[in-house]
């Protein structure tokens, strides 16, 4: 039978926690002080460790520093004393999740249920991560480099836990590939993962995506809609492009990150949620916070486990391993043979990949379909069409309208690119949902102007 231990100077609240710890099956001691808690901790170390951060003796994070590690007592930190600093500084300290007073009975069961599993989890990731390590792969990435290697590390130890992670690297390097290993590797792997695209949907609608609305809710709908906070109920939500979310809906994404509650457009009602939130973002959050487009307070309280990806062009020889997998992946669908000549694997290390894995991938792809039965260093590595290089140029003539020389501009870039939208649109500055919005004005344009043309005189 699992063993909890409460830390709390608040009888009424030791009483309450313990009456829902043992109602979870768990066998609990209680202490009011740091003196008391540590002859609990000598005398049965506990599967779960609910404290408080303020207590009469001092700081309840002094006992989370002296949990035994081998010990793997997972910590939850209940206090009254709610602020962002104090969350991210106990979520680094070792805790594995926070609550605020007064505490939802529901969060709260939802957390106990998940804690005796934990330490099998640990032990089941540890095994794998070993048994992997050779093979170059660790969940949905592949890679054998040492940057790689690191990364696998930290996504082996932030997977059991409940902690929020900040994902930070370039377009194309594997983010939500890492988030779904995170993800299958946690206590939540049988719930779903939700992705959602922050700079991909329309302001007016990404709150409708993220929390739902009632019937009109201001949205027009007929009927009720849930949102990913309620869709991935037990899961994992995966907010991409995080610093691309509207200052104003930065506010509400903090409530539900301190509270663990959601209000659906149209309606006062909390709505109380029990998901795991993974951040994502292709841009520096700190350079973002420092412009005005970031909370701060967002961003310390997303960034309690910060990872950062590697791009393509620091992983050495795994270029060349990825390169070979998305051709044996081709071949094993399309039941063929070809292969690489040793001139296309060595031109591979004379691109730079600003596009990384995702690049990657679109080359063997249109490579693969180009070749007989050899690829060869004639492959051409780069996303632009032929003929188009870096030095591409458009002549802008004074007098010519901002509208004109926006489109100019806008097609070029896509260009090229090789028509890769996201990519143009981070180029060009703008979100994803800005590039398709200017790329429908210019269609219109231009049919309204050949309806013009087609009229008789």
């Amino acid at each position: 039978m699992p063993h909890a231990l409460i830390v709390d100077d608040d009888a009424d609240s030791r009483d309450f926690l313990s009456q829902v710890a043992c109602g979870e099956g768990f066998t609990v001691a209680a202490a009011e002080t740091l003196r008391a808690a540590r002859v609990h901790l000598a005398r049965q170390p506990p599967d779960v460790l609910l404290i408080d951060l303020q207590l009469p003796d001092g700081n309840g994070m002094e006992l989370i520093g002296e949990l035994d590690r081998a010990a793997q007592t997972e910590v939850i930190v209940v206090t009254g004393h709610a602020s962002v600093d104090t969350a991210v500084e106990a979520l680094r300290a070792g805790a594995t999740d926070y609550l605020t007073k007064p505490i939802e009975v529901e969060r709260l069961t939802n957390m106990l249920r998940r804690q005796p599993r934990t330490v099998d989890l640990k032990h089941e990731i540890g095994e794998l991560r070993e048994e992997l390590r050779k093979a170059g792969r660790f969940g949905h990435l592949h890679g054998a480099a040492s940057p790689m290697q690191a990364l696998y590390d930290k996504l082996a130890r932030v997977a059991p836990t409940s902690a929020t992670v900040l994902l930070v690297g370039e377009s194309g390097s594997g983010k939500e590939l890492a988030a779904r290993t995170i993800h299958d590797l946690s206590k939540r792997k049988r719930a779903p993962f939700l992705a959602i695209s922050c700079g991909a949907i329309a302001a007016p609608l990404i709150e409708s995506e993220l929390f739902g609305h009632e019937n009109g809710g201001g949205t027009g709908a007929e009927r009720q809609y849930e949102g990913v906070f309620e869709r991935a109920r037990g899961g994992t939500v995966l907010l991409d492009e995080i610093t691309e979310m509207s200052l104003a809906l930065q506010v509400k994404l903090l409530r539900v990150l301190e509270t663990g509650t959601f209000v659906r457009v149209g309606t006062t009602q909390p709505i109380a949620t029990d998901v795991r939130v993974i951040a994502a973002t292709n841009k520096q959050p700190g350079k973002a916070v420092a412009e005005g487009k970031f909370r701060e307070d967002l961003y310390h309280r997303l960034n309690v486990f910060p990872v950062q990806l590697p791009a393509l062009r620091e992983r050495g020889a795994d270029l060349e391993m990825l390169a070979q997998h998305f051709l044996d992946e081709l071949n094993a669908t399309e039941n063929s043979t070809k292969r690489f000549s040793a001139s296309a694997v060595a031109s591979l290390y004379e691109h730079s990949w600003p596009g990384n894995v995702r690049e990657l991938k679109n080359y063997v792809q249109r490579a693969y379909l180009m070749a007989d039965s050899v690829i060869n260093d004639d492959a051409q590595t780069d996303a632009a069409p032929q003929g188009v290089e870096e030095e591409d140029e458009i002549t802008v003539k004074i007098g010519m309208s901002l509208n004109v020389i926006e489109e100019r501009v806008t097609m070029a870039t896509l260009a090229r690119c090789g028509n890769v939208k996201k990519r143009a649109a981070e180029i060009l500055g703008i979100s994803l949902k800005t590039l398709y919005n200017r790329l429908e004005g210019y269609s219109q344009r231009e049919r309204s102007e050949s309806e013009r043309t087609a009229e008789p005189a």
